[in-house]
């Protein structure tokens, strides 16, 4: 065996291939868009040809493939059940697609799970053994590690952090339920936020950052605003960061972890904006200090390979070699 896995991250936008060693050793690698719209078929072709593009000379080489996808995704079966960036991916089972077209095993996994198992071997978790890791970005994710394994629940639905509710009745949320994490905390839903108080009458530096045209407004544009000094940009993020630390202290009280690790675009490049408002509600509202004193909350380490080098980490788990 040379010890080659094939990892795959596979999104809405991008698909990210690379050969990689078990020590997370990138060979190769290779991203094109994922032309999405163009329907399963075609998604699927460029996904199969990334793969060969990847490939060593001695295709023998190559132990394995994983794949980091979109879900919810059953990862025993590795049957993708639906995702929703995704036209046409209901119940397709890309586990045995990849293992008839390359007769290597093949592994499929939440990518948001995935990314924490990643953390955990390659990146800000490392040497810990129970850690949740959220990701913070378009949606919000999750992936709950416990006692070094991956917590997936009877379907393999589980850690969907970003869908707690925790605003009873608030806003609408992609999954079609109301005030879910997600719906608050979440780029999208931090720009919605602004939209609407500037709807409202609230004064903003963002009316004329998009020269009134209220649609343009995204989360990194509040983000500058905010970090300018705009009143309601910051009051967006405050908002967003007062929720997050309310779904954090229900993971703190369920599953009482030894760090959170929060990852993606957010609550990456929103500095003290969100991180503030986020500690203040856990230490204000946690039910013991117990619970957050020796538990840190810390930023994801590996960037946009997260996804990458989560692939690689389920196929090393499935393997025992975690």
């Amino acid at each position: 065996m040379g010890g080659f896995i094939v990892a795959v991250d596979l999104g809405g936008t991008q698909i990210r291939t690379a050969l990689c060693r078990e020590d997370g050793t990138i060979i190769k690698r290779i991203s094109d868009l994922t032309r999405a719209a163009e329907g399963l078929d075609a998604v699927l072709d460029r996904l199969i040809g990334s793969v060969y593009a990847v490939l060593p000379d001695r295709v023998e080489d190559v132990e394995a493939i994983g794949v980091a996808a979109p879900g919810p995704l059953d990862p025993r079966t590795g049957v993708v059940i639906s995702a929703g960036n995704l036209p046409g991916w209901t119940n397709v089972p890309l586990k045995n697609i990849l293992e008839r077209e390359f007769g290597v095993p093949a592994y499929a996994g939440n990518d948001a799970n995935v990314a924490a198992l990643a953390e955990q071997r390659f990146g800000a978790g490392q040497g810990i053994h129970d850690l949740v890791y959220i990701t913070v970005s378009t949606g919000i994710g999750g992936g709950i590690i416990v006692d070094d394994r991956m917590v997936l629940g009877s379907r393999g639905l589980a850690a969907e952090v970003g869908h707690q509710i925790v605003f009873p009745d608030g806003p609408r949320c992609t999954c079609g339920g109301k005030g879910c994490l997600e719906a608050i905390s979440s780029g999208p839903a931090i720009a919605a936020y602004a939209v609407e108080r500037i709807n409202a009458g609230e004064p903003s530096v963002l009316t004329a950052m998009v020269d009134g045209d209220l649609n343009r407004i995204t989360a990194r544009l509040v983000n500058e605003a905010a970090q300018a000094g705009d009143a309601l940009a910051q009051q967006a993020f405050h908002r967003a960061g007062f929720y997050l630390g309310l779904g954090i202290i229900s993971l703190m009280h369920i599953l009482n972890p030894a760090i959170f690790i929060l990852g993606g675009s957010v609550a990456l490049h929103s500095g003290n904006l969100l991180w503030e408002p986020m500690h203040k509600v856990i230490r204000e509202r946690a039910m013991s200090p117990l619970y957050w004193e020796h538990t840190p909350i810390v930023p994801a380490a590996l960037g946009d390979d997260v996804g990458l080098l989560g692939a690689l980490a389920l196929v090393l788990a499935e393997r025992g070699t975690v």
